[in-house]
């Protein structure tokens, strides 16, 4: 959990304004700055989506340092390119559990994209392996993603990580009595779906001007506006890397449908293996899942095969019996 916001900043009570009602138009969404690898994992992303038969475009919100010849990439895969302007916290010299956090915060231009009624987000470093379209069928008006871990030391910062106690896993070590009631659900936010909507964008702009940036940025930052209105899902869609050696039995590999390679070593497009927990035979054919899809021209963009928009797939949700009360995701079936 990130360290503790003054809560009468944020007001975010109930469901989320939006004024889309009636209207709808959906796609997923990426973010990518700068001129360096990160191109490949949207381009990977890109096709993994249409390797599942999405029905939706991606559309890759880009800062503008991105080059021209990404940007062609990008185009030439049949991505939606848009380009948004950086967004920096009001105290930006500040220590991140990452320095490079700090430009996440320009994600926050996605609730802008108003010509669509719901999007799910998707950081670049992730691939999905199974159509998630069902996805944008849950009810409006929430927020939702995946629960977080508290056992990386990324989160020595933290008082869970301190006492041993992890959302993932409550019952192993409880939440001490004495310190009141346990912290609420923390999601990743590599991956959540939301309503895009103008009242939201502004109320984030604003809430941020008087938020002391926190060590894990925008993640930290989205679970405090958001807290009222969030929906776990199940982890099968975005499966946190680490979850493999911290969770194991929370794992049905089997069944994953979105893998989050955020785990130290784990991009697959600079994967050497020597990383810790990198040599595990697991992330090795995760990384090869998506080299695969990578290198697959057939997956390549074709204008005559795109997909009309709003057609949807006949896909059904199956989801496991989680121990916590997750919000099931309705099929499109």
């Amino acid at each position: 959990m990130a360290p503790e916001l003054p809560v009468d900043i944020f007001t975010a009570t109930g469901k989320v304004s939006t004024l889309n009602a009636g209207y709808s138009k959906r796609a997923y969404v990426t973010f990518l700055a700068g001129n360096g690898d990160y191109v490949k994992g949207v381009v990977g992303l890109v096709k993994g989506l249409r390797k599942v038969n999405s029905a939706y475009p991606l559309v890759v919100a880009i800062l503008p340092d991105v080059p021209e010849e990404h940007r062609k990439i990008l185009r030439s895969q049949g991505c939606v390119v848009k380009e948004i302007e950086p967004i920096y916290p009001p105290e930006n010299q500040i220590q991140f559990a990452m320095a490079y956090y700090v430009i996440n915060y320009s994600k926050l231009r996605i609730w802008n994209f108003e010509e669509y009624s719901k999007m799910i987000y998707l950081d670049a470093d992730i691939q999905v392996f199974e159509n998630i379209d069902h996805l944008f069928d849950m009810p409006d008006g929430y927020f939702y993603a995946v629960m977080d871990c508290f056992c990386e030391k990324t989160w020595s910062h933290s008082l869970q990580f301190s006492i041993g106690y992890c959302q993932q896993c409550p019952d192993k070590v409880t939440w001490p009595a004495e310190m009141g009631s346990p912290p609420p659900f923390y999601f990743n936010a590599g991956m959540f779906v939301y309503e895009p909507s103008r009242l939201t964008y502004e109320s984030l702009l604003e809430t941020l001007q008087i938020t002391p940036p926190t060590p894990f940025a925008e993640q930290d930052f989205l679970n405090k506006f958001f807290q009222q209105i969030y929906k776990p899902i199940p982890p099968v869609y975005n499966l946190v890397l680490a979850m493999l050696w911290r969770h194991p039995d929370n794992v049905e590999l089997e069944k994953v449908k979105v893998v989050h390679y955020c785990a130290a070593g784990s991009k697959p497009w600079r994967y050497t293996g020597k990383e810790v927990n990198m040599e595990r035979e697991d992330i090795k054919m995760l990384v090869e899942k998506w080299w695969d899809i990578y290198n697959d021209e057939s997956l390549d963009f074709k204008a005559e095969d795109q997909v009309p928009q709003g057609e949807t797939c006949a896909i059904m949700a199956s989801l496991p019996e989680p121990a916590i009360s997750y919000i099931p995701a309705p099929s499109a079936a």
